[in-house]
């Protein structure tokens, strides 16, 4: 990794129902059932659980800080359950102070236990989702939401699917270039500031909502790239898949002239493919960091051109000039 200011890193311990419920609602089709008490409790791991065993008496290891799923199982055997029983069951979940329930399969808590859950001022919600499809969709939301992340100075493109991060110091040309890969095809994710939130092993770049869309250009001011180049030219989000370092060729101690070394940019212990590429007047930055990422794309499907030629040049020096 180039030396440089490192990022703060940002790291999110808990997250309240209430924001769960504003930001997924409507991808996991949530709805509230009763009362909108509870919405300040917080769901403190990025996980789901279903609490099979604990309404059979067995707490030891029940995953309390985390939202609790009652699908198909769990509501058939609370049914099988006598009243009395079934209340007790459903009250000793509610005891440990979860953040809240989701019931699944449009499927609906009975009155006797709504009433338990609003006694200890649990929200519960709805959904239409089959149970498994609800518990894969919440999991890789939760993962986002808890996810470290930090914000870095640089410019993010896709560029052919490749997510390219810009990087450089101020006045290197770095929202120029970016200009130069929009007019090639590529989409705008962030100008200037970029967001990256560890995500699944993934680093996924974002925009602040404020400077979404807008690029800064030196010499003509702020842009809106959805205006100049159309829809198509922005996107949300993307993972991050190659760091491009723009410097002044006289700060580059040595230039790889052939490509075969692997360098790295680490970032949230990730090491993400990284090139350096000199700048200098007249020189088409653009061009370059599209061949860098041409280049990235063909490496992730196995195919390295440098090693191919440097091989061809060690079978040709074996077999004499």
């Amino acid at each position: 990794m180039p030396p440089m200011s490192t990022p703060r890193v940002k790291t999110i311990a808990s997250i309240t129902v209430g924001e769960f419920f504003e930001r997924h609602a409507e991808v996991l089709g949530l709805s509230l059932h009763g009362e909108s008490h509870g919405f300040d409790r917080l769901i403190s791991e990025p996980a789901i659980n279903r609490p099979g065993l604990a309404l059979a008496g067995f707490f030891s290891y029940f995953a309390r800080k985390r939202i609790q799923v009652f699908g198909n199982s769990e509501l058939a055997y609370l049914k099988k359950l006598p009243d009395p029983m079934r209340a007790d069951r459903f009250r000793r979940i509610c005891d440990r102070d979860i953040p809240c329930i989701v019931v699944a399969r449009g499927a609906t808590l009975g009155d006797d236990l709504m009433a338990v859950a609003k006694e200890h001022h649990i929200p519960v919600f709805g959904t239409s989702q089959v149970t498994m499809k609800f518990l894969n969709a919440a999991t890789i939301r939760l993962e986002h939401d808890f996810g470290p992340s930090v914000t870095m100075h640089g410019c993010m493109v896709d560029m052919r699917g490749i997510g390219v991060m810009i990087v450089g110091k101020s006045g290197s040309g770095k929202s120029e270039t970016a200009v130069g890969l929009l007019e090639r095809g590529a989409a705008l994710v962030a100008d200037d500031m970029v967001r990256l939130k560890l995500v699944g092993g993934e680093l996924i770049a974002t925009a602040p909502d404020l400077s979404r869309g807008y690029m800064e250009i030196r010499g003509i001011g702020i842009i809106n790239a959805a205006n100049l180049y159309g829809l198509a030219s922005i996107r949300p989000d993307k993972r991050l898949d190659l760091v491009v370092t723009l410097k002044p060729h006289a700060d580059l101690n040595e230039v790889d002239r052939l490509g075969l070394q692997t360098k790295t940019f680490e970032i949230l212990g990730q090491h993400i493919p990284h090139v350096e590429i000199p700048v200098a007047p007249g020189r088409d930055t653009a061009r370059m960091v599209t061949i860098a990422a041409l280049d990235q794309q063909l490496r992730r499907l196995g195919y390295n051109m440098a090693d191919e030629f440097n091989q061809k040049l060690l079978n040709h020096m074996a077999g004499g000039f």
